[in-house]
Protein backbone atom coordinates (compact mmCIF):
# COMPACT_ATOMS: atom_id res chain seq x y z
CA UNK A 1 0.00 0.00 0.00
CA UNK A 2 1.35 3.09 -1.61
CA UNK A 3 1.24 6.58 -0.26
CA UNK A 4 -0.54 7.58 -3.69
CA UNK A 5 -2.60 4.89 -2.96
CA UNK A 6 -4.30 6.30 0.54
CA UNK A 7 -3.80 9.70 -1.42
CA UNK A 8 -6.62 8.78 -3.93
CA UNK A 9 -8.78 6.70 -1.70
CA UNK A 10 -8.93 9.72 1.07
CA UNK A 11 -9.20 12.23 -2.12
CA UNK A 12 -12.07 10.42 -3.70
CA UNK A 13 -13.71 9.41 -0.48
CA UNK A 14 -14.36 13.49 0.80
CA UNK A 15 -14.70 14.58 -2.56
CA UNK A 16 -18.02 12.76 -2.92
CA UNK A 17 -19.10 13.87 0.78
CA UNK A 18 -18.55 17.23 -0.57
CA UNK A 19 -20.66 16.84 -3.27
CA UNK A 20 -23.33 14.84 -1.76
CA UNK A 21 -23.94 17.66 0.84
CA UNK A 22 -23.56 20.84 -1.75
CA UNK A 23 -26.68 18.29 -3.70
CA UNK A 24 -29.91 20.01 -3.78
CA UNK A 25 -32.40 19.14 -0.90
CA UNK A 26 -28.59 16.96 0.34
CA UNK A 27 -28.95 15.95 4.08
CA UNK A 28 -25.84 13.82 3.97
CA UNK A 29 -26.13 10.56 6.19
CA UNK A 30 -28.09 12.73 8.87
CA UNK A 31 -31.46 11.44 8.58
CA UNK A 32 -32.95 14.76 7.30
CA UNK A 33 -31.14 17.07 10.06
CA UNK A 34 -28.55 19.61 9.64
CA UNK A 35 -25.46 18.02 12.02
CA UNK A 36 -22.97 15.37 12.07
CA UNK A 37 -23.29 11.86 12.65
CA UNK A 38 -21.47 9.22 14.63
CA UNK A 39 -18.54 10.26 15.94
CA UNK A 40 -18.84 13.72 14.65
CA UNK A 41 -22.35 14.20 16.50
CA UNK A 42 -22.87 16.88 19.40
CA UNK A 43 -19.07 18.49 18.98
CA UNK A 44 -20.02 21.87 18.71
CA UNK A 45 -22.40 23.68 20.80
CA UNK A 46 -25.81 25.23 19.55
CA UNK A 47 -24.47 28.97 19.61
CA UNK A 48 -21.32 28.12 16.97
CA UNK A 49 -23.39 26.74 15.27
CA UNK A 50 -26.62 28.65 14.50
CA UNK A 51 -25.30 30.83 12.43
CA UNK A 52 -23.14 29.17 10.00
CA UNK A 53 -24.04 27.51 6.81
CA UNK A 54 -26.27 24.29 7.34
CA UNK A 55 -23.70 23.05 4.54
CA UNK A 56 -20.83 23.72 7.06
CA UNK A 57 -22.47 21.93 9.64
CA UNK A 58 -23.70 18.91 7.37
CA UNK A 59 -19.96 18.74 5.84
CA UNK A 60 -18.46 18.44 9.31
CA UNK A 61 -16.39 15.30 9.88
CA UNK A 62 -14.41 15.68 12.81
CA UNK A 63 -13.78 14.05 16.28
CA UNK A 64 -13.58 16.95 18.35
CA UNK A 65 -13.83 20.55 18.58
CA UNK A 66 -10.31 21.98 18.25
CA UNK A 67 -11.37 25.77 18.06
CA UNK A 68 -12.29 25.76 21.76
CA UNK A 69 -9.52 23.64 22.55
CA UNK A 70 -7.05 26.29 21.62
CA UNK A 71 -8.46 29.15 23.32
CA UNK A 72 -7.86 31.21 20.38
CA UNK A 73 -7.18 34.88 21.13
CA UNK A 74 -8.25 38.14 18.90
CA UNK A 75 -5.42 39.30 16.62
CA UNK A 76 -4.10 35.39 16.41
CA UNK A 77 -3.42 33.69 12.81
CA UNK A 78 -4.92 30.33 13.05
CA UNK A 79 -4.38 27.43 10.54
CA UNK A 80 -6.64 24.31 10.03
CA UNK A 81 -4.83 21.40 8.12
CA UNK A 82 -7.29 19.64 6.39
CA UNK A 83 -9.84 22.08 6.63
CA UNK A 84 -12.99 20.03 4.31
CA UNK A 85 -16.41 22.22 4.20
CA UNK A 86 -14.86 25.05 6.48
CA UNK A 87 -16.92 24.89 9.75
CA UNK A 88 -13.17 25.09 12.22
CA UNK A 89 -11.81 28.06 9.71
CA UNK A 90 -15.28 29.87 10.12
CA UNK A 91 -15.60 29.58 14.20
CA UNK A 92 -11.70 30.46 14.31
CA UNK A 93 -11.96 33.60 12.28
CA UNK A 94 -14.78 34.31 14.62
CA UNK A 95 -13.04 33.91 17.79
CA UNK A 96 -9.67 35.89 16.16
CA UNK A 97 -11.63 38.63 15.26
CA UNK A 98 -10.81 41.24 12.41
CA UNK A 99 -7.40 41.80 13.49
CA UNK A 100 -6.82 37.99 13.03
CA UNK A 101 -6.63 35.45 10.10
CA UNK A 102 -7.97 32.04 9.60
CA UNK A 103 -6.40 29.73 7.01
CA UNK A 104 -7.74 26.43 5.97
CA UNK A 105 -6.04 23.90 3.81
CA UNK A 106 -7.25 21.31 2.06
CA UNK A 107 -6.48 19.07 -0.95
CA UNK A 108 -9.47 18.36 -2.66
CA UNK A 109 -11.06 20.64 -5.31
CA UNK A 110 -14.67 19.68 -4.11
CA UNK A 111 -14.16 20.60 -0.40
CA UNK A 112 -12.52 23.53 -1.49
CA UNK A 113 -15.68 24.92 -3.32
CA UNK A 114 -18.06 24.01 -0.60
CA UNK A 115 -15.72 25.90 2.04
CA UNK A 116 -15.38 29.10 0.19
CA UNK A 117 -19.26 28.76 -0.68
CA UNK A 118 -19.33 28.87 3.11
CA UNK A 119 -17.43 31.63 3.69
CA UNK A 120 -19.36 33.31 1.39
CA UNK A 121 -22.39 32.66 2.74
CA UNK A 122 -21.35 33.44 6.57
CA UNK A 123 -19.89 37.00 5.37
CA UNK A 124 -16.43 35.91 6.85
CA UNK A 125 -13.82 38.52 5.43
CA UNK A 126 -10.83 37.37 7.78
CA UNK A 127 -10.71 33.54 6.08
CA UNK A 128 -8.80 32.50 3.27
CA UNK A 129 -8.89 28.82 1.66
CA UNK A 130 -5.96 26.93 0.75
CA UNK A 131 -5.38 24.92 -1.83
CA UNK A 132 -2.49 22.12 -0.71
CA UNK A 133 -1.53 19.39 0.92
CA UNK A 134 -0.87 19.40 4.53
CA UNK A 135 2.99 17.51 4.19
CA UNK A 136 4.00 20.42 2.64
CA UNK A 137 2.03 23.62 3.88
CA UNK A 138 1.85 26.94 1.41
CA UNK A 139 2.86 29.27 3.89
CA UNK A 140 6.24 30.88 5.44
CA UNK A 141 8.16 30.03 8.07
CA UNK A 142 7.06 31.25 11.52
CA UNK A 143 3.97 32.54 10.08
CA UNK A 144 1.11 31.14 12.37
CA UNK A 145 -0.30 31.58 15.90
CA UNK A 146 -2.12 28.51 16.32
CA UNK A 147 -2.40 24.97 14.38
CA UNK A 148 -5.66 23.15 14.52
CA UNK A 149 -6.92 20.02 12.62
CA UNK A 150 -9.81 17.84 13.28
CA UNK A 151 -9.02 14.22 12.85
CA UNK A 152 -7.09 14.74 9.69
CA UNK A 153 -3.81 14.04 10.48
CA UNK A 154 -4.49 10.68 10.99
CA UNK A 155 -5.42 10.41 7.68
CA UNK A 156 -1.65 10.58 6.11
CA UNK A 157 0.50 8.48 4.81
CA UNK A 158 3.60 10.19 6.31
CA UNK A 159 3.04 11.95 9.47
CA UNK A 160 6.57 12.93 10.04
CA UNK A 161 6.57 15.74 7.32
CA UNK A 162 2.77 16.96 8.54
CA UNK A 163 4.43 17.67 11.99
CA UNK A 164 7.90 19.25 10.73
CA UNK A 165 5.60 21.21 8.34
CA UNK A 166 3.49 22.01 11.18
CA UNK A 167 6.56 22.78 13.05
CA UNK A 168 7.83 25.11 10.74
CA UNK A 169 5.18 27.81 10.04
CA UNK A 170 4.45 28.30 13.26
CA UNK A 171 6.00 31.05 15.33
CA UNK A 172 8.07 30.84 18.22
CA UNK A 173 6.23 30.08 21.01
CA UNK A 174 3.35 29.30 18.91
CA UNK A 175 0.47 26.41 19.67
CA UNK A 176 -0.19 23.66 18.16
CA UNK A 177 -4.11 22.41 19.17
CA UNK A 178 -5.35 18.89 17.15
CA UNK A 179 -8.38 16.66 17.46
CA UNK A 180 -7.50 13.05 16.17
CA UNK A 181 -8.03 9.66 16.34
CA UNK A 182 -5.25 7.57 17.88
CA UNK A 183 -4.98 4.03 19.41
CA UNK A 184 -4.08 2.43 22.49
CA UNK A 185 -2.61 -0.87 22.98
CA UNK A 186 -1.97 -3.37 19.79
CA UNK A 187 -4.16 -3.06 16.77
CA UNK A 188 -4.15 -6.20 14.59
CA UNK A 189 -1.72 -5.57 11.68
CA UNK A 190 -4.23 -6.52 8.82
CA UNK A 191 -6.48 -3.18 9.60
CA UNK A 192 -2.99 -1.33 9.09
CA UNK A 193 -2.94 -2.80 5.48
CA UNK A 194 -6.53 -1.95 4.46
CA UNK A 195 -6.48 1.27 2.67
CA UNK A 196 -10.30 1.61 2.28
CA UNK A 197 -9.51 2.31 6.52
CA UNK A 198 -7.47 4.51 5.82
CA UNK A 199 -10.04 6.68 4.47
CA UNK A 200 -12.20 5.84 7.58
CA UNK A 201 -10.09 6.87 10.23
CA UNK A 202 -9.33 3.65 11.40
CA UNK A 203 -5.78 2.29 9.71
CA UNK A 204 -3.86 5.58 9.58
CA UNK A 205 -4.26 6.09 13.58
CA UNK A 206 -1.32 6.61 15.27
CA UNK A 207 -0.44 4.74 18.71
CA UNK A 208 -0.81 7.57 21.62
CA UNK A 209 2.70 7.13 22.90
CA UNK A 210 3.96 7.38 19.16
CA UNK A 211 2.00 10.51 18.73
CA UNK A 212 3.87 11.64 21.67
CA UNK A 213 7.08 11.06 20.37
CA UNK A 214 6.89 12.07 16.66
CA UNK A 215 5.65 15.41 18.34
CA UNK A 216 9.22 15.57 20.16
CA UNK A 217 11.02 14.85 17.63
CA UNK A 218 9.57 17.83 15.29
CA UNK A 219 10.80 19.86 18.08
CA UNK A 220 7.68 20.30 20.29
CA UNK A 221 7.52 20.72 23.73
CA UNK A 222 4.85 20.60 26.13
CA UNK A 223 3.05 17.51 24.82
CA UNK A 224 0.24 16.15 25.72
CA UNK A 225 -2.33 13.43 24.82
CA UNK A 226 -6.32 13.78 26.35
CA UNK A 227 -8.17 10.78 25.94
CA UNK A 228 -12.13 12.32 25.11
CA UNK A 229 -13.70 9.21 23.97
CA UNK A 230 -12.91 5.76 23.89
CA UNK A 231 -14.97 3.99 20.86
CA UNK A 232 -16.18 0.19 22.29
CA UNK A 233 -17.69 -2.15 19.80
CA UNK A 234 -21.01 -0.24 19.30
CA UNK A 235 -19.18 2.73 18.38
CA UNK A 236 -17.07 0.87 16.34
CA UNK A 237 -19.65 -0.39 14.20
CA UNK A 238 -21.00 2.86 13.32
CA UNK A 239 -17.42 4.25 12.83
CA UNK A 240 -17.00 1.40 10.27
CA UNK A 241 -20.34 1.63 8.86
CA UNK A 242 -20.30 2.17 4.70
CA UNK A 243 -16.07 1.67 4.63
CA UNK A 244 -16.59 -1.09 2.39
CA UNK A 245 -15.52 -3.35 4.91
CA UNK A 246 -16.58 -6.71 6.89
CA UNK A 247 -17.91 -4.44 10.10
CA UNK A 248 -18.89 -8.00 12.30
CA UNK A 249 -15.34 -9.03 11.41
CA UNK A 250 -13.54 -6.36 12.55
CA UNK A 251 -15.37 -4.36 15.21
CA UNK A 252 -14.05 -7.11 17.71
CA UNK A 253 -10.91 -5.99 16.98
CA UNK A 254 -10.43 -2.59 17.48
CA UNK A 255 -12.94 -2.91 20.55
CA UNK A 256 -11.73 -0.18 22.88
CA UNK A 257 -8.42 0.31 21.37
CA UNK A 258 -9.26 3.81 19.06
CA UNK A 259 -9.81 7.11 20.51
CA UNK A 260 -10.86 10.52 20.07
CA UNK A 261 -7.98 12.65 21.92
CA UNK A 262 -6.32 16.22 21.86
CA UNK A 263 -3.19 16.69 21.27
CA UNK A 264 -1.64 19.96 22.73
CA UNK A 265 1.91 20.90 21.90
CA UNK A 266 3.94 24.40 21.97
CA UNK A 267 7.23 25.46 19.49
CA UNK A 268 9.74 26.52 22.13
CA UNK A 269 10.38 30.16 22.26
CA UNK A 270 7.68 33.03 23.47
CA UNK A 271 4.88 34.25 21.50
CA UNK A 272 4.44 38.03 21.17
CA UNK A 273 1.12 37.49 24.28
CA UNK A 274 3.71 36.34 26.34
CA UNK A 275 6.22 38.33 25.86
CA UNK A 276 3.62 41.10 26.05
CA UNK A 277 2.69 39.74 29.58
CA UNK A 278 5.80 39.19 31.11
CA UNK A 279 7.18 40.26 34.23
CA UNK A 280 10.41 41.75 33.42
CA UNK A 281 13.24 43.84 34.88
CA UNK A 282 13.14 47.56 34.80
CA UNK A 283 15.54 47.45 32.39
CA UNK A 284 14.90 44.54 29.88
CA UNK A 285 11.30 45.71 28.58
CA UNK A 286 12.17 48.74 27.11
CA UNK A 287 12.28 49.03 23.77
Amino acid sequence: MSEIDIKEVVLGRYAEIARSVRAPGSSCCYDGEAGSCGISADLYADDETESLPEEAVLASLGCGNPTALAELREGETVLDLGSGGGIDVLLSGRRVGPSGKAYGLDMTDDMLALARENQRKAGATNVEFLKGEIEHIPLPDNSVDVIISNCVINLSADKDRVLSEAFRVLKPGGRFAVSDVVTRGTVPEQLRRDVLLWAGCIAGALEENEYRLKLAVAGFEAISVEPTRIYEIDDAREFLAGEGVDVDAIAPLVDGKFMSAFMRAKKPGQSAAEKATACCAPTCCQT
